[in-house]
């Protein structure tokens, strides 16, 4: 998650909302995190619950996500995928 200063909001009001828009954003004062900046459209998800996404510990996350998450291990540790990102 992107930080940006309350003075930052001020200076660089654009830059700041772009980036809320993509992801929710940390607004700080005396570098201590006072504010959330995010989008209509992911504060209603998140609102009334309909944002399908969800952090499970390890020890609870369904077979299904294991196994992408371990053949994405196994692929880094052979060192592909590193070169892949634009």
């Amino acid at each position: 998650m992107r930080q940006f200063t309350t003075g930052d909001l001020n200076k660089q009001v654009g830059d700041v909302t772009d980036a809320a828009s993509r992801e929710p954003v940390v607004l700080t004062k005396h570098r201590k995190p006072r504010y959330v900046l995010m989008s209509y459209e992911h504060y209603e998800r998140m609102r009334t619950g309909r944002d399908p996404r969800r952090a499970h510990f390890v020890s609870e996350m369904p077979q299904e996500h294991k196994d992408l998450f371990a053949a994405e291990i196994d692929r880094l540790a052979q060192g592909e995928g590193y070169d892949d990102e634009p």
